[in-house]
């Protein structure tokens, strides 16, 4: 009698369990927010209202900036408010994380109660050396799964994947904008923010010619999905769909087919990989 009480305990338990990780994994998929990622450069005020008008700002909302991966937070933060208070009447604020606040309860309890954080260019690896591992990385995802917008332009876009591309070469000491070619082990990535997942975001796609990057990604991820941003152009993620908006395209490859590594400076052949354009107002599926 006795082991059959513990068996029904167990029994008990483990159905408790199962049903607790059943509903973490679909809420960790199918989050209340937004996320509204610009690939850099200029941001029209047509773009920032199709932002606000997503972002549903009600009077008692606030806005919340991070602007950690700039080398100049205050311009950064600055340049933003500008913009956004001609067009909404509520309240921009910036929080300007380090080493040395980024635990402050109160500052990530108001963080996380922003209806809007808008994260900024610069280096994205500078922002998640501030953020990663810390309760401020804690406080942005549950904004987003409380249903708040999570916005980010060039680096903050860039922060948005599980997967982030840094920028570097590992083949080059030299920085460039764009990839000579395109080679396995090349690509530095580093753990980004993973709001999105599944998936490798690259910025300023057109405008700097960065096929070779994208393509170095999905190389070296070729289960996920390489999305490359145009300038003044944004992504707007609602779960797993993505629409387009801005001025310019958006460039998407996935399905690699036929990955061949060579000897020779660790140059790539890909028989086959399936890409699209889209514009503003298109949209497709992520996994």
């Amino acid at each position: 009698m006795k082991k059959l009480l513990h068996s029904n305990y167990f029994i008990k338990f483990c159905m408790a369990l199962l049903v607790f990780l059943s509903y973490n994994t679909v809420s960790a998929q199918n989050s209340k927010g937004k996320l509204f990622i610009i690939g850099g450069g200029n941001r029209s005020d047509a773009l920032m209202t199709q932002l606000i008008k997503i972002t549903d700002l009600k009077k008692k909302d606030y806005v919340v900036v991070l602007p950690m991966s700039s080398e100049e937070p205050d311009s950064a933060y600055i340049y933003f408010k500008d913009q956004f208070q001609k067009l909404v009447p509520n309240p921009i604020i910036m929080l300007n994380f380090d080493k040395n606040t980024v635990n402050n309860k109160a500052l990530n309890d108001s963080l996380q109660q922003a209806k809007l954080i808008f994260i900024s260019g610069g280096d994205q690896t500078r922002f998640m050396n501030v953020v990663k591992n810390t309760p401020v990385y804690d406080a942005i995802h549950k904004a987003y799964q409380n249903g708040s917008t999570i916005a980010g332009t060039s680096a903050g876009a860039a922060v948005m994947c599980e997967h982030m591309i840094t920028g570097n070469q590992k083949l080059e000491s030299k920085y460039t904008e764009t990839f000579n070619n395109i080679r396995y082990d090349n690509l530095e990535t580093t753990v980004g923010l993973g709001l999105v997942k599944n998936v490798i975001i690259d910025q300023h796609f057109l405008k700097r010619s960065r096929y070779n990057r994208l393509l170095s990604a999905l190389v070296e991820f070729p289960d996920h999905i390489g999305i490359g941003i145009d300038e003044s152009t944004a992504l707007i993620v609602r779960n797993k769909e993505i629409e387009i908006a801005g001025e310019s395209e958006v460039i998407v490859v996935k399905n690699p087919v036929g990955i061949s590594k060579s000897k020779k400076e660790n140059l790539v052949s890909i028989k086959s990989l399936e890409m699209g354009v889209y514009t503003e107002g298109q949209k497709f599926k992520i996994n």
